[in-house]
């Protein structure tokens, strides 16, 4: 769980996202940056009681710097609004796929797979699929996955046409087209703060573990 002082953090850091408001206000800051780094190292050996590659993971490895980048944006506001984790093999700037934690008053979701694979592991989880279509399909039709993800993959990033060396009459072309390959279920505000929030999100990642599994067993 994490504590309302922290959701409460980022709901103010939004009204106030600049740095004047973020210093006179770092304590309450350190406090939900120490909140979220105590329930990720509660979550890392939930998640590896299933994903080995996910044991011996540090908290810090695996969660976001606040701060943004914004040499390239036109939002120039300082901070993010949220607080994440990405939980990978090699933490969180590992390029396979693995889990993923934000958590922004409003906005909060937990996400699983790869986000726009670079090209050379984008063509090796599209041979995956092609060659192994029925054993994709039967993962994402499985009961423990629709409960969860009953969207399935997000479809909101894909090519208008097929990828090359495929072509439209193949079967497995929905999925082909994707550009990412990515599962994502959204959080109630309210169930953050809840005692089994720890537990509660351990089981919506094992859900989508096969998925996880299935992806980076095709880019290794």
């Amino acid at each position: 769980m994490l504590q309302p002082a922290t959701l409460q953090f980022l709901k103010t850091l939004q009204k106030n996202n600049n740095r004047p408001w973020f210093e006179e206000h770092r304590h309450l800051y350190e406090g939900a940056k120490a909140d979220v780094l105590l329930m990720v190292e509660q979550l890392i050996p939930g998640i590896a009681g299933f994903d080995s590659n996910i044991a011996g993971q540090l908290a810090k490895n695996c969660t976001f710097r606040i701060n943004r980048d914004v040499r390239f944006s036109k939002n120039k506001s300082p901070y993010k609004n949220n607080m994440a984790a990405y939980f990978n093999k090699d933490g969180k700037k590992g390029n396979g796929a693995g889990y993923y934690l934000h958590v922004e008053p409003g906005q909060s979701f937990a996400a699983a797979g790869i986000w726009m694979p670079e090209p050379a592991n984008l063509l090796k989880i599209r041979q995956e699929i092609d060659y192994n279509l029925d054993e994709w399909k039967k993962i994402l039709n499985s009961s423990a996955f629709k409960k969860n993800f009953k969207d399935g993959p997000d479809v909101s990033n894909t090519l208008a046409r097929p990828p090359k060396g495929y072509t439209e009459d193949n079967p497995a072309m929905p999925f082909l087209k994707l550009k990412s390959f990515v599962v994502r279920r959204p959080i109630m505000d309210a169930s953050i703060s809840k005692k089994n929030f720890v537990k509660d999100i351990v089981k919506i990642f094992q859900a989508s573990f096969p998925v996880v599994n299935f992806l980076n067993r095709a880019i290794e």
